[in-house]
């Protein structure tokens, strides 16, 4: 049964997470100084407490043999230690390190749930790092969550964050905290990536982090408690230490991500859409798989120029909004631009009621969409811009966007998932999420409230895209600043204070692999508008920004080529464990909560061999 705003489990309670540098080949001493900060943060009434991946041994292990010495079974010595410490406080600990299951022999990078009884949750890490494979399986135990008296408790692991999946699942399953212990690097860390795992699922993330050097590797430090809208709670940037914070159940079982708002990240999904979510696409080399049978090939690779605009369309005035557009679009291809997005409903503007949404609406083809033609031929370059559609055989309104070329109309995308300001007048979108191609690349659409949910970009990309453009009149979730941090980071790392250190729609190109074109509306929209291009994680970010909410635009030189075809971190998913996306909604929290997760079922093999070790 899914927690609900009537269970128990509602009350606000202390949560910590330990910052703690590891050393290795000294497993005792780590334990020693682990146990401590765990003993001080439930003396001071922490009820549930997170610490770091692999806390007890360090992290970086070159092979089987070495980490052989440190590994053991879960329950075993150390979670022992620790339950004495969860049986004294009345809490629970989350505790990261190697588990060897006695039955196989097989070694895995694991958290424990310890609770005042012992262990009663485990987590295998899903999806490995480039380290795990050098002695470590992947994990089989899916994305469990866990009923305790604090509420529902999930645990993911480090690169897991790197995957909307790994948080989506438990989400689903009625999660009200994902607890987090991680060794992050190669960014200044809190993450963006953590930041986007909570606010797009309404649930608290609490990771714990460790710092310092190892083997050659930074770590990043950062420890935090992020609240369900994405927010930073408490942050510790460097050193050991605890981060204090609180968790309130009832707040992340509301998953209206602004109060007083119709929209809803959890009923809001569209899981009608989302059947590419078990789908193995990246297994096969790109080329050879999209262009099996000869049918849909991916266009040839080739370097352009793409720009946003970042304007505030006026409601009704459709002649002035076009020619608005005309004017943008010849300053903008003028710098060489041959793809330029405008923000949603450029045309028509934003509008909240279904008597004037039928006065604008137009078929297409209609007046707006031949205007905008002349616009794309008269500059040489394809425009994406919004408008209010009606079908023509049905009658029905839709948010579309169109994407147009110099020599016509190439797609329509249809909204997909409705904003509240859309619900007035307009139909769900009733054609997926289609890609199109173009000589620039393949190309997404995505419009304004679509790109909060990961599966509708993930889809997407699994269908080859290229580009994702995200015409949008957006003011959440906000693009979030965070100061210089003490770690020493890599040469290619801003370590120094940033304006956009959380910025959603860089997150979408992040675990993509895609170029994303965000064009917002300027203000009463919050703007921020930027074109990300994709590049590697060992790479500096390249993007251009319109920050603020003023008028402006921005553009960027992309290829389609390298990263954007190969979609490593696409390729690197694990859609054994992701059914629950793609299942209808009245059966996905059942599917992620029975089916991905079997908690508990871990426990039967670890005690029939601890009984037989004994006997």
């Amino acid at each position: 049964m899914i927690a609900s705003h009537g269970d128990a489990a509602t009350l606000p309670y202390q949560a910590a997470a330990i910052q703690f540098e590891p050393t290795l080949f000294a497993k005792d001493t780590n334990l020693d100084a682990l146990l401590r900060l765990t003993e001080e943060a439930a003396a001071a009434g922490a009820k549930l407490i997170v610490t770091p991946e692999m806390a007890t041994t360090a992290y970086c292990w070159a092979t089987r043999k070495e980490v052989a010495a440190d590994v053991e079974p879960i329950p075993g010595p150390t979670t022992e230690r620790f339950a004495e410490i969860a049986a004294r406080h009345a809490c629970w600990i989350v505790v990261g390190l190697p588990e060897v299951a006695l039955e196989t022999g097989v070694f895995y990078n694991s958290a424990v749930l310890i609770g005042p009884d012992g262990p009663a949750g485990l987590y295998r890490k899903t999806h490995a790092y480039i380290s795990e494979p050098k002695w470590a399986k992947d994990g089989d135990l899916g994305l469990p969550v866990f009923d305790t008296p604090l509420g529902r408790i999930a645990m993911t692991i480090c690169m897991d964050a790197c995957y909307p999946e790994t948080a989506r699942i438990p989400a689903l399953a009625g999660a009200d905290v994902i607890c987090f212990p991680t060794n992050w690097l190669s960014e200044k860390s809190p993450s963006p990536s953590w930041m986007a795992r909570a606010a797009e699922n309404g649930v608290y993330l609490i990771a714990a982090n460790r710092y310092g050097l190892e083997r050659g590797v930074q770590f990043s430090g950062g420890s935090a408690i992020i609240d369900p809208d994405g927010d930073l709670q408490a942050v510790l940037d460097d050193g050991d230490g605890i981060v204090w914070g609180w968790v309130d159940p009832a707040r992340a079982r509301d998953k209206r991500p602004l109060t007083a708002r119709a929209e809803d990240l959890m009923a809001d999904r569209r899981p009608d859409a989302y059947g590419a979510m078990t789908l193995n696409t990246y297994l096969w080399n790109p080329d050879e798989f999209h262009g099996l049978y000869g049918i849909r090939p991916l266009p040839e690779p080739r370097r352009s120029r793409v720009g946003v605009v970042q304007v505030s369309p006026r409601a009704g005035q459709v002649e002035e909004n076009l020619d608005r557009i005309a004017h943008e679009t010849g300053i903008v291809a003028a710098q060489g631009c041959e793809l330029i997005v405008f923000p949603e409903l450029a045309v028509t503007g934003l509008i909240a009621d279904r008597e004037t949404a039928e006065v604008l609406a137009e078929t297409i083809p209609g007046p707006s969409a031949q205007r905008l033609h002349r616009i794309a031929a008269t500059a040489n370059v394809h425009v994406i811009a919004g408008l209010i559609e009606r079908d023509a055989d049905s009658g029905r309104l839709f948010n579309s966007a169109l994407l147009m070329g110099p020599d016509g109309l190439i797609g329509i995308y249809r909204k997909l998932h409705l904003a509240g300001e859309d619900r007035a007048w307009a139909t769900p979108g009733d054609r997926g999420l289609p890609t199109f191609d173009t000589p620039l690349g393949r190309v997404g659409i995505l419009i304004g409230y679509d790109a909060l949910f990961p599966e509708a970009a993930r889809s997407l990309a699994i269908d080859g895209a290229d580009i994702v453009a995200c015409p949008s009149l957006l003011s959440w979730p906000p693009v979030l600043p965070y100061g210089e941090t003490a770690v020493p980071m890599p040469p290619f790392v801003d370590a120094g204070a940033t304006e956009a250190h959380f910025h959603l729609w860089r997150e979408r190109e992040r675990e993509n692999n895609v170029h994303v074109l965000f064009a917002n509306g300027a203000a009463p929209a919050m703007g921020w508008s930027g074109c990300f291009a994709a590049v590697l994680e060992s790479e500096p970010r390249r993007e251009a920004l319109v920050p603020g909410d003023a008028d402006g635009t921005a553009t960027i030189e992309i290829e389609t080529r390298g990263v954007v075809r190969a979609k490593d971190l696409v390729r690197m998913r694990m859609p054994i464990w992701y059914d629950a996306m793609q299942a209808p909604a009245e059966a996905a929290a059942r599917v992620a909560y029975e089916y991905g997760a079997r908690p508990g079922a871990w426990l039967a093999p670890v005690r029939e061999a601890l009984t037989s070790s004994v006997n």
